[in-house]
């Protein structure tokens, strides 16, 4: 249909070399070629690295704004060269009421997601689209839709499909009410992670991001990027996005990628942002501020695959000893490990 995606990010070598310089070098270096030359045998010494976007947006039911914004977005991300474009959770729409969030679902077949196919095919970059409110193959007889995540190619094409299998069913008294079953079906699987021009992305949403099990087998099947499109509530995210966004990098030694909603959707409804890249050592290594806007990281998976070769944590794991906790015994210290003793 069109070109395959092969969007690359150029790292800059130096400042200094990229502006004329004489003959005789650059700090009194005597060069034996032009600064040009020199600076592109330089940059050819190390591997490009894929540069993504990750976007923040504020989500509300007029379907025809979110797409002006996010479409805005991925122009933006795809001139400075994204290979793939991160939009979060409800990139569609937020309804203000059960009844408009079901009465605006669509099929994978309707016109919101042909337009951000058009979308992805028109640039030449991949789009993860981070929870998107579809009516499946069950909807005429259970009146609830499904909370999915969407991994189109340069393509278009759908290159994998993730149905929300942890649903947000919260009540803190005073601060949060919401029940996502109400109106959303549980997903019935974990599904592997689909190769990208970024590596191998593991794709979850939102809440799922306190079950640290699936991020494990996510990794375990391959994965090296995680993704966690959200709508964190303000309550919620100040008091637990980037912990736990950094923890499930540090325990999986993956890229972990959380595009956002943020600010007032409508009367009823606020999200946290705070749009976030966590690299495979738990450091924040891009964010974005306030209100709408995109983040941009190099995803290195030589760096990644380095320190899980300095640290290889998934060697280590005893899943023979994981799901059961041995019966209390008389003695419950190892007869060589005195009293006092820690580890």
């Amino acid at each position: 249909m069109l070109r395959t995606a092969t969007q690359k990010s150029w790292k800059v070598i130096g400042w200094a070399l990229a502006l004329h310089v004489p003959r005789k070098g650059f700090l009194g270096i005597k060069l034996q070629a032009p600064a040009h030359r020199f600076t592109a045998m330089l940059a050819a010494t190390e591997p490009l690295k894929p540069l993504i976007a990750v976007g923040q947006v504020t989500s509300t039911p007029d379907k025809e704004h979110n797409f002006a914004c996010c479409s805005r977005l991925v122009r933006e991300a795809t001139q400075r060269g994204a290979c793939i474009i991160f939009l979060p959770e409800a990139f569609d729409y937020v309804g203000s009421s059960t009844e408009e969030t079901l009465g605006l679902s669509e099929t994978l077949d309707g016109d919101t997601v042909q337009r951000y196919s058009s979308l992805a095919r028109e640039c030449g970059v991949w789009l993860s689209l981070g929870g998107f409110h579809e009516r499946g193959g069950d909807w005429e007889r259970t009146r609830r839709i499904y909370n999915t995540h969407l991994l189109l190619d340069s393509e278009g094409s759908l290159a994998g499909a993730y149905r929300k299998t942890h649903l947000f069913n919260v009540e803190l008294k005073g601060r949060v009410s919401l029940q996502e079953t109400a109106y959303t079906n549980p997903g019935p699987a974990v599904v592997p992670p689909v190769s990208t021009p970024a590596g191998k992305v593991g794709l979850a949403i939102c809440y799922d991001l306190r079950f640290p099990e699936m991020s494990l087998a996510l990794a375990q099947a391959g994965a090296e990027v995680l993704t966690y499109p959200s709508a964190f509530t303000v309550a919620t995210g100040s008091a637990h996005w980037e912990v736990l966004l950094r923890a499930r990098a540090i325990e999986t030694q993956c890229y972990v990628v959380a595009a956002a909603q943020t600010g007032k959707h409508h009367d009823r409804r606020t999200s946290y942002g705070h749009t976030m890249v966590v690299d495979p050592w738990g450091s924040v290594i891009a964010q974005c501020q306030e209100g709408p806007g995109l983040c941009f990281a190099e995803v290195d998976l030589a760096y990644l695959r380095r320190i899980r070769q300095e640290m290889p944590v998934f060697n280590h794991r005893r899943p023979d000893l994981y799901g059961r906790v041995a019966a209390p015994q008389k003695d419950p210290l190892p007869p060589d490990l005195p009293l006092g003793h820690s580890t």
